[in-house]
């Protein structure tokens, strides 16, 4: 038997990238998958890819900073698949800049995606976790929480979700649920690329850059950062929470 069979998640930003790779390893390893992104057309491709497998996955589309919109896509999750056991808060957005050029928009769109988007979107679904006492929460924070430049925005929202993910951990210990983080390193995304295209680099030459500075020699691929979502949304994960597992190829020296 696979071992999260009979499992319902819901994958937050699973249209592309890390959230669409978790969606499809959580699948593979038989979960049921609510694919939720901003656009429901644009969980299609994750969608298809599930089925397509043998899977089974529905796609939903919500805001995860509007909370009517939010509940609402916990909603149905719950009744089209018939509960819900794993949150992944993956949503996330960039709007790179240096301190003295990020405007109120940029500071306040990537709070809103990552830090109310987990809030508003793990409050939804542990009022049916703690229901069953049984659930699995895992956010997805980063290396740019230790700190990056140009990107003070993303780095503090970063940061916060490992807070988050401490304190949900504390209180929702007791009803069975757990509650941990992933933080990537560099992982090749539309999003990197966007960061490169920032700088003004090539995007091959700039996951050079990296790769060589990285103990391992590599960059990062979505798939790294789904294995481990995956474990810690199985239960031979159990008696792990409240915990940040940095999966970024080796600190650097």
């Amino acid at each position: 038997m696979s071992s999260l069979q009979g499992r319902v998640a819901l994958v937050t930003g699973a249209a592309r990238g890390i959230g669409a790779a978790t969606a499809r390893t959580l699948a593979a390893q038989g979960a049921a998958v609510a694919v939720l992104d901003l656009d429901e057309s644009a969980c299609v491709e994750t969608v298809d890819a599930i089925t397509s497998a043998g899977g089974r996955a529905i796609g939903v589309g919500a805001d995860v900073a509007d909370r009517a919109a939010v509940e609402a896509a916990v909603g149905r999750v719950v009744a089209e698949l018939g509960g819900l056991h794993i949150l992944v808060n993956n949503a996330g957005v960039i709007r790179d800049n240096m301190l003295f050029k990020m405007t109120d928009d940029d500071w306040d769109t990537v709070m809103n995606v990552h830090l109310r988007g987990a809030f508003l979107c793990s409050q939804a679904a542990q009022k049916h976790m703690v229901e069953q006492r049984y659930g699995k929460i895992v956010n997805l924070s980063s290396t740019s929480a230790l700190g990056n430049r140009g990107q003070a925005n993303y780095s503090a929202a970063k940061a916060g979700i490992q807070g988050f993910t401490k304190t949900l951990a504390i209180e929702l210990g007791p009803f069975g649920i757990n509650v941990n983080a992933v933080a990537p390193g560099f992982i090749a995304t539309d999003m990197t690329a966007a960061t490169a295209g920032r700088i003004g680099m090539d995007f091959d030459a700039f996951q050079k850059a990296i790769a060589d500075a990285v103990p391992l020699r590599r960059i990062g691929q979505p798939e790294d950062i789904a294995s481990a979502v995956a474990f810690l949304a199985g239960d031979g994960a159990s008696f792990i929470t409240g915990q940040v597992l940095y999966v970024d190829g080796g600190p650097r020296g």
